[in-house]
């Protein structure tokens, strides 16, 4: 099996590299900026291409589009020439924006990714969806040599499933960052909540959030809460945060 690549970003990156570790070749990489094409390209022993076009067509079996939501329509009509399947890593963009396309399909790894950090690919959820039954047959044949965990999820599920993702993943981060604002106005180290949260992740591992609940909204604590709000006078948008969320805790 044969693959190229459309994006050099996080995601990209990562489906490149772990292709690679699993001898999958990856044949072509197009990127809006060709330098970062040629950075990715060189990692995982491809060729970078500067244009479209010169996407070998009758070469590779699976074109990934891997870039900005917005941009997938965008480029979707200028691969119809492409006889594989192509298939975009979206979370939230419907399979039906390649619907102009011969084969088409959806191959969504649910995991955060950044260039910098490295990540188990074995154990991300691949969530897939495609066209026809042998594009999603092809396209589940990849997976299964990159994850233990392939799942058939069509674009109505998925847009659910990255909407939880956002409230499992992006809010939380931000959570953090609140956190280490406020610790550094006291002069302390985010080091110290870092075992907080990893304990926080681990118990989710085995059990429901609902059941693991912990703090002072849900022990109805008002004395803690009252002071806690107090604590966040001079931030105004933490402090509704902070209420709201008390509040949805409260209720269980």
């Amino acid at each position: 099996m044969i693959v190229s690549i459309i994006g050099s970003g996080n995601v990209a990156t990562h489906l490149a590299k772990a292709l690679k570790t699993v001898n999958v070749q990856v044949l072509n990489i197009w990127s809006n900026r060709f330098e970062n094409a040629q950075a990715l390209a060189q990692e995982v022993d491809a060729q970078a291409v500067s244009e479209l076009a010169e996407i070998a067509a009758d070469e590779s079996n699976i074109l990934l589009i891997s870039i900005k939501d917005d941009a997938i329509a965008e480029v979707a009509p200028k691969l119809t020439a492409y006889n594989g399947i192509i298939a975009h890593t979206s979370g939230s963009v419907n399979l039906a924006a390649l619907g102009g396309l011969k084969n088409y399909g959806v191959f969504y790894p649910l995991q955060t990714f950044s260039k910098q950090k490295e990540v188990d690919f074995s154990i991300i959820p691949l969530c897939l969806e495609a066209s026809n039954a042998a594009a999603l047959g092809k396209l589940k044949h990849l997976a299964n040599l990159l994850s233990k965990h392939c799942y058939d999820v069509d674009s109505e599920q998925r847009k659910t499933l990255h909407l939880a993702a956002v409230f499992a993943c992006n809010f939380p981060n931000y959570l953090y960052g609140i956190a280490q604002k406020l610790l550094a106005q006291h002069q302390l180290d985010f080091e110290l909540i870092r075992p907080l949260i990893a304990e926080t992740a681990n118990k989710v591992q085995t059990a429901l959030p609902v059941n693991v609940q912990t703090g002072p909204a849900i022990r109805n604590d008002e004395h803690t809460l009252t002071k806690h709000e107090g604590l966040l006078q001079g931030h105004p948008e933490w402090l509704t945060i902070y209420k709201l969320l008390s509040e949805e805790i409260k209720k269980g």
